[in-house]
């Protein structure tokens, strides 16, 4: 049902009859003509809900809001937005739940509906959510996938440096997603405001998709576009909580123990615990190794991307291995072995060199030795490794690099198992 044919029922209380409501045309002269609802104070109350489609409660927003007119009750962009909680047609996915912002005492420049999934964060302040922020001219809306701004004022209290920390947090972020999605949601928002709070949206967006007003597109459409938005709020949820398992600068580093871990039933980011990219020292036996950050961005970017490729990554108890994929719809017995090497200046000899020594070594003495079947092998680079990967693959090796651009290249075993796509 579109806003022009707008139902106002009760909730539960039936015997008081459907209330008084009164429709009258408005046109508001941006190229859409719709029903402006007049509704009584008595019918905004707790026992009626108003019955809208997202595209019209969109563009009703849009034409109707004024922030010089406040917040107050009989504001009708204002009312739209408190009622939104409450609105049974909108078409969010299961588990998630809706609410409207347009500022408190004083409105905002730019109101927004938050939809936060149930199972992962329920509120603005922090976390992950999504949201349909209007910019301040009110000529379009973007949804977007949103970090919590408030908080984060604590740990940087200067905006130059929230803003960065924003950013930064956002391309890590998107690392975790499949490269083809990201690309189709890389917009960047523009909130066209010079205000402290719709600057810090810019910088906290991950992924985003912007709508003009004037050319909505349909009902399907918004559904859809919201449905793989929560797709890739779930994503960017699990690639959060990496985030945050990360060890802080001055926090030291330590290995325990060095025996497989149980296998985690229900998440797959479980047993994934990449270090911190700082470079950082390791105490191994027969010295001191340091290990650069480059190494460790590698395996955390790598670790999120193979999430979405349906294998479990595990870093949790596999030292001195870098990184451990298991995979079990597919290949129930064998692990996949991974060993990551940056390479330096171009030249690929050495870090090959390494990668294949570390794969045979590690797989015969922490796999076949304890009786386990012997795993895939796979070197992961930091960039291409050119025609090494053909030696590698004669070899019983399958390699992966960064491609130009974002995403991951490999060799043709790699692109068989769903880990690269092909060079």
């Amino acid at each position: 049902m579109s806003i022009d044919e707008a139902v106002l029922s009760r909730g539960t209380d039936r015997s008081m009859g459907v209330g008084k409501r009164r429709l009258m045309t408005d046109r508001v002269g941006r190229r859409h003509a719709c029903l402006s609802i007049s509704l009584e104070t008595e019918l905004i109350v707790s026992s009626y809900v108003l019955s809208v489609h997202l595209r019209d409660l969109l563009i009703r927003i849009a034409e109707t809001y004024d922030p010089k007119a406040g917040t107050a009750s009989g504001v009708s962009a204002q009312d739209l937005l408190r009622e939104v909680a409450r609105m049974p047609d909108l078409p969010l996915p299961h588990g998630f739940v809706a609410s409207g912002y347009g500022g408190k005492g004083s409105a905002t420049r730019t109101p927004w509906i938050g939809v936060f999934g149930e199972s992962i964060n329920t509120q603005a302040q922090e976390g992950l959510y999504l949201a349909y922020i209007f910019d301040s001219t009110q000529t379009s809306v973007t949804l977007t996938l949103q970090q919590g701004v408030t908080r984060l004022s604590d740990a940087y209290p200067k905006l130059g440096d929230r803003l960065r920390e924003l950013k930064r947090r956002a391309r890590h972020l998107r690392a975790g997603m499949e490269p083809e999605l990201a690309a189709q949601w890389a917009h960047t928002p523009i909130f066209s405001s010079k205000l402290e709070r719709p600057r810090a949206y810019e910088a906290a967006s991950v992924a985003a998709r912007r709508y003009e007003i004037a050319s909505m597109p349909a009902e399907k459409v918004l559904a859809e576009d919201l449905r793989v938005a929560s797709l890739l709020l779930r994503d960017a949820a699990a690639s959060h909580r990496v985030w945050l398992q990360q060890p802080a600068e001055d926090e030291p580093i330590a290995y325990e123990g060095e025996g497989h871990l149980p296998l985690p039933a229900d998440d797959a980011l479980d047993g994934f615990r990449p270090n911190d990219s700082s470079d950082y020292y390791v105490h191994i036996r027969g010295g001191r190794r340091r290990r650069e950050r480059h190494h460790e961005e590698l395996i955390k970017d790598f670790g999120l991307h193979v999430v979405m490729r349906g294998y479990q990554p595990i870093t949790l108890g596999m030292y001195p291995r870098d990184l451990v994929l298991r995979r079990p719809a597919v290949d129930q017995q064998r692990s996949w072995l991974v060993e990551g090497k940056a390479v330096k200046k171009g030249n690929a000899t050495q870090a090959v060199r390494e990668a294949v020594g570390q794969l045979y070594e590690y797989s015969y003495y922490w796999h076949q030795k304890r009786g386990e079947p012997k795993p895939h092998l796979v070197a992961l680079f930091s960039e291409d490794i050119g025609h090494y990967a053909e030696y590698l693959e004669e070899h019983g090796i399958a390699s992966i690099w960064r491609a130009e651009g974002g995403g991951w290249a490999g060799s043709p075993t790699a692109v068989s198992w769903d880990l690269a796509v092909g060079a």
